[in-house]
């Protein structure tokens, strides 16, 4: 399971929701915009910008294409 952690106006999170949709990897959208709940979350993550993608077993900030490729 992908989640993306995203919020409005993201450049950054637009490429990397694009990239995801382009290959068809199902994932959950959590705009930390509208649910601001979450944001303590990503932060014990260890990340202070959007996107966090996180996965069962890693998670990454950022439009990171190789990342993201390994998800497909």
């Amino acid at each position: 399971m992908v989640t993306i952690y995203s919020k409005n106006d993201c450049v950054q999170c637009k490429m990397s929701k694009k990239f995801l949709d382009q290959h068809n990897v199902a994932y959950t959208e959590i705009n930390l915009d509208e649910q601001p709940e979450y944001i303590e979350h990503v932060k014990s993550l260890g990340f202070s910008s959007a996107p966090v993608i996180e996965t069962e077993t890693e998670s990454f900030s950022g439009f990171q294409p190789t990342k993201l490729k390994a998800l497909v």
